[in-house]
């Protein structure tokens, strides 16, 4: 099926404005949100860690939009500090709100688990920009052994070539080169219908290089189909701080300003409950 691109960010969702005790009474059903955000770090050694740019912001401007609607929200994020942007503080922030902190893709994992397994939540908005490749080892090279860039192999100056893993709390920094193997992490996102057992709305999130806005919307759906998912929020690393795309909504996919996104991620997750609820 193939899905349109256009720009009316309000023709069938509701104007995003500040939220009012209005707002609330609009939504008769009250759910409970699980949202993931922040990066995830994947450690070479006991102090050192490959990570990404991301903040962390995205996902707390959700689940305080979701919190404000008259929501319960488990916000599990790697930067707490970015909720104060919103007027909430990550270690006493209300009533039907709880953080839980992590820093490492193993820590998010096992919350992930735990918390979908609980069968408590409605909804999970997987916002997170988790590690897309895992740290299996650091490496020095033996002497003699070098890496020739040209050829793109490794020699040695007699023998084979060989490399010795350092398994050091602290590897040291004397070492005059290191390699670090990556291995492809598992999806989380991948994870959360089975084998987690998910069976509520799914929010997908895509960031993307390089693409138009066509190219994104196709690479953003077939990866939403991929994952089982209900929704997909989608944009390019160039956009990410001016739009994004949400959908499929009534078989399109809606370009909304930065600002709007929230409150119109919101009101899309909230009219698909309704639909559910209605249909038993």
């Amino acid at each position: 099926m193939a899905f349109q691109v256009h720009q009316n960010c309000v023709r069938r969702l509701r104007k995003s404005a500040t939220l009012t005790v209005a707002a609330l009474i609009l939504f008769r059903h009250p759910m409970n949100f699980l949202v993931t955000a922040g990066n995830t770090q994947a450690p070479i050694d006991r102090v050192r860690c490959i990570t990404n740019i991301f903040s962390g912001r995205t996902g707390a401007s959700i689940a305080r939009t979701a919190w404000g609607r008259g929501h319960t929200v488990t916000l599990a994020t790697s930067r707490p500090e970015a909720l104060l942007e919103y007027g909430l503080n990550a270690r006493d922030p209300g009533e039907r709100f709880t953080v839980l902190p992590y820093q490492s893709f193993d820590e998010l994992t096992t919350i992930l688990q735990m918390q979908i397994r609980s069968g408590t939540h409605d909804v999970v908005c997987h916002s997170a920009a988790v590690s897309d490749y895992l740290s299996a080892g650091a490496f020095t090279p033996d002497a003699g052994t070098f890496f020739n860039a040209r050829t793109g192999q490794w020699e040695a100056q007699a023998g084979p070539p060989s490399l010795t893993e350092q398994k050091a709390g602290k590897i040291k920094s004397t070492e005059p080169e290191l390699w670090i193997r990556l291995v492809r992490a598992p999806k989380l996102v991948d994870r959360i219908r089975q084998p987690w057992g998910f069976t509520g709305i799914l929010v997908k999130f895509k960031l993307e290089v390089g693409l138009n806005e066509p190219e994104l919307v196709e690479v953003a759906e077939n990866s939403r189909k991929q994952s089982s998912a209900d929704l997909m929020v989608a944009n390019t690393l160039d956009g990410a701080a001016h739009w994004a795309f949400i959908g499929p909504i009534s078989e399109r996919y809606e370009r909304v300003g930065r600002r709007e996104l929230p409150d119109q991620l919101i009101l899309a997750i909230e009219d698909l409950y309704q639909k559910r609820v209605r249909n038993g």
